[in-house]
């Protein structure tokens, strides 16, 4: 009879198994040069990230080829990171298929010129400089500094504020998209490299985050790649994360 039942219970767990749903797919772009990843455990690393991902049922794998029609055609979300080499022509017409189609696809910079095209392909431009802020800055560093500008999208629900480390204007330039995150009117970009606000610098409010949607699809664009490094991930960028990661795979 005890040989009869754990006979049953192996077979209950192997067809359980053999059942389970794996989870929506959430891809980390690799291909590109990244020095920042899901799979490293180092304070600039992506690893707390994926964690949260993963503990929301999201399955998280990398990727470290070229981006191709066939390796996105079972993936939820597509998250480029922080990537120093430009994706190829025949990449980004892959990714945008890959929105078009009903994906999901999240851009963080670093530097703003690898993304440049891929950006461009969803109406979407970056600042020549980092942005510099007045007010709210973290530790007296004006290139650090809290955003709270936060008009209503789910990213940031239950949130009012994030912190973000570095990160890059962003502008849309057609109609797909918006920015949904931005600085203080008093915000800055250095072009005379002075790092004082002055003439002839760019003085105004900012984007920092852009959302959108093309085709059956949607991404969203963050200037800054830090924000969700393991380091920074504080009590509100870990609630954008979860935010994120939830929207990322939202039917």
């Amino acid at each position: 009879m005890l040989k009869y039942l754990l006979t049953l219970t192996l077979l209950l767990f192997l067809t359980s198994a053999s059942g389970a749903d794996p989870g929506p797919l959430v891809l980390f772009d690799e291909g590109h040069g990244q020095r920042f990843v899901a799979g490293g455990d180092g304070p600039l690393d992506l690893s707390y990230l994926a964690g949260i991902f993963r503990g929301q049922g999201s399955r998280v794998l990398s990727h470290a080829g070229p981006l191709t029609d066939a390796d996105l055609s079972e993936v939820r979300a597509l998250v480029i990171s922080g990537p120093f080499v430009p994706l190829s022509a025949d990449e980004i017409a892959a990714v945008s298929r890959f929105v078009e189609a009903g994906g999901t696809l999240a851009l963080m910079l670093h530097i703003g010129p690898p993304l440049a095209e891929l950006l461009h392909e969803f109406g979407v431009d970056f600042s020549n400089g980092v942005i510099r802020e007045d007010a709210d800055i973290i530790d007296d560093e004006p290139l650090n500094f809290q955003v709270s500008r936060l008009p209503g999208h789910p990213l940031f629900d239950e949130l009012e504020r994030f912190e973000l480390y570095g990160g890059w204007a962003l502008m849309s330039f057609d109609q797909r998209s918006q920015p949904i995150a931005s600085t203080g009117p008093k915000a800055w970009v250095d072009l005379n490299g002075d790092k004082l606000p002055s003439s002839g610098d760019a003085i105004q409010s900012f984007g920092v985050v852009v959302a959108g949607r093309a085709g059956a699809g949607r991404f969203v664009v963050f200037g800054d790649d830090g924000m969700f490094q393991n380091r920074f991930l504080g009590d509100n960028n870990r609630k954008l994360a979860a935010n994120l990661g939830r929207w990322l795979i939202a039917e």
